[in-house]
């Protein structure tokens, strides 16, 4: 279930709508990737590669940053916005789908950050012993 405003009045319908968002999106991007890139924004990023889309994603971030500063929820949601849209960009550009990311998010419900961060660290050390 998608997260939703605490005072909003949501039902599963909603919810299933918010999915449905994300995976219409996802198809138009998939869709671009074939597209003239003087025919869409997203053809272009794709036709400029995987730096040109980072570039965009990593602009996008430190407006998202300085949104949040500056303390207008408005302009804080927009921004996100369109962070979450060139991040799904540049999953399609690597061939990975934007439900894994909710199945991931979803393995990660419930468990203790602290606990999945730890576990994460001991899996990175392992893997550095086994370089050795």
């Amino acid at each position: 279930m998608l997260m939703t405003r605490p005072d909003a009045n949501t039902d599963i319908d909603t919810d299933i709508a918010n999915i449905d968002i994300l995976a219409r999106l996802t198809d138009v991007l998939q869709a671009r990737k074939s597209a003239d890139p003087d025919s869409s924004y997203v053809a272009g990023l794709y036709a400029g590669g995987s730096e040109a889309i980072l570039a965009k994603v990593e602009e996008e971030a430190a407006e998202v940053l300085d949104a949040a500063r500056n303390g207008d929820a408005a302009h804080l949601l927009h921004e996100v916005a369109d962070l979450w849209f060139h991040t799904l960009v540049m999953l399609v550009h690597r061939d990975q789908h934007p439900g894994d990311v909710l199945a991931l998010l979803g393995e990660r419900f419930g468990v203790s950050g602290l606990d999945e961060k730890a576990a994460r660290q001991d899996q990175s050390q392992g893997e550095d012993s086994r370089q050795d």
